[in-house]
């Protein structure tokens, strides 16, 4: 008897493995399509045109370079409009390390102001920009510190740490994360820069990233399937909720600061920049309300399968509980996120002593609001929206099986 109950026991658990195995195998099938897809997407999106010129910007030729030798300098330390950093300007010699020009020598002006200010020393990595005349002559101009490597490290700690602290479901989530920005980079931002709807493209991009991240995250499952519905209605939540404050008051894209310069590089190919407001503030809500779905769903999930015959009522009244505390939390998280970002401005508005009057409405403060708060609300509506489908999808299967096996026993 006790070896047929191990035989029994080991039989379950290779049967559990190979589940397991099966579920991980479907779902790295389905990330490698959706990987697949976005190539695909990504191609005809980035197919280069005949009629497009190049930008001057994009014709510049940087290139990394490493300071030989500091030939002059003429610095002070200035005290008073810098706070101690040294203003005025460096005579360098470099070594250019990369490029056409790699292991060229060139010498270049270094002008240090307190807002421009690249004081570098002897054996600094430097980033600089070559220009060229038509003639073919060519001289380096000073850009900035060579960042790269340190940004690098630091990046790299962060998806050490996802995957060393979070395991399997850390692997997931980096992910879903590289996924959603490979899209925002590859296939929303050039499809909106050639005059596709913004808004509409955004939403699509949306349930495409929150569907593969969440799978990668959390696998196939009910709780899965009810995060992303959720999701994906808390994020068009936010952004109708953009739409109608922007109409009425009214604001839109051209209220951005970058929208002078958009007009000016993208018009002529189709970019339109009226629904770009939309669009960033679904972007700006999706991480949020993602963690926000997955976590009412899952809470749901473990509530009902530690009691299934707890009526819907009282599992929707349990995830609203549990949802009152991320809101808070989440909403709190958003709205300093966007005060974080609005900071200097904030200094400045202070320092300049700004009416109220003015200040609410200028346009900068207005779009700070119209994301934090459209956002915010996104997150809120969510609570009940996912709350609601996950109670309903999970609950109905277990309402089948116990009518079925209430009418066997009916039979019998």
């Amino acid at each position: 008897m006790n070896d047929m109950k191990r035989r029994i026991k080991l039989e379950i658990e290779n049967l559990k493995l190979f589940l397991e195995d099966r579920k991980a195998i479907y779902r790295l099938g389905v990330f490698a399509a959706m990987l697949f897809v976005l190539l695909i997407c990504g191609i005809w999106v980035n197919r280069s045109n005949a009629e497009d010129e190049t930008l001057s910007i994009s014709k510049m030729n940087f290139a990394k370079a490493e300071v030989s030798e500091v030939l002059k300098e003429n610095l002070i330390k200035d005290n008073e409009n810098a706070e101690g950093r040294y203003v005025g300007s460096q005579e360098l010699e470099i070594r250019i390390t990369s490029g056409d020009h790699k292991n060229e020598i060139m010498t270049l002006t270094n002008y240090l102001s307190a807002l421009y200010n690249v004081h570098v020393q002897k054996g600094d990595k430097i980033i600089v920009r070559i220009m060229e005349n038509d003639q073919g002559s060519y001289y380096a101009s000073m850009y900035n510190y060579n960042r790269g490597f340190v940004m690098g490290i630091f990046i790299l700690v962060f998806f050490s740490l996802l995957i060393l602290l979070g395991g399997k479901k850390g692997i997931g989530a980096l992910a879903g994360l590289l996924f959603t920005l490979s899209c925002i980079w590859f296939i929303l931002i050039p499809a909106v820069i050639q005059g596709m709807n913004a808004i509409g493209m955004t939403i699509v991009i949306i349930a495409v990233t929150t569907t593969g991240s969440l799978i990668m995250l959390n696998g196939f499952s009910k709780k899965t399937y009810c995060a992303i519905l959720g999701c994906i209605g808390g994020v068009i939540i936010a952004g109708l909720c953009a739409v109608i404050v922007s109409y009425l008051t009214p604001m839109n894209g051209f209220n951005m600061s970058e929208a002078e310069n958009l007009l000016l590089y993208g018009a002529d190919k189709g970019l339109k920049i009226s629904g770009l407001l939309v669009c960033s503030v679904l972007i700006s809500a999706l991480g949020a309300v993602m963690d926000v779905s997955l976590g009412i769903a899952s809470s749901i999930w473990e509530l009902h399968i530690q009691n299934q015959e707890l009526p819907k009522k009282e599992l929707f009244i349990s995830g609203m509980r549990i949802g009152r505390d991320a809101m808070g939390t989440m909403a709190n998280t958003l709205i300093l996120a966007f005060a974080g970002s609005a900071l200097n401005m904030l200094i400045l508005i202070q320092t300049y002593e700004i009416p109220f009057i003015q200040l609410i409405n200028t346009d900068y403060i207005c779009l700070e609001i119209i994301q934090s708060i459209a956002s915010s609300m996104g997150i809120l509506l969510t609570v009940p929206l996912v709350a609601m489908i996950s109670v309903n999808l999970m609950t109905h299967q277990t309402q089948e099986f116990n009518m079925t096996v209430k009418k066997q026993g009916g039979k019998k």
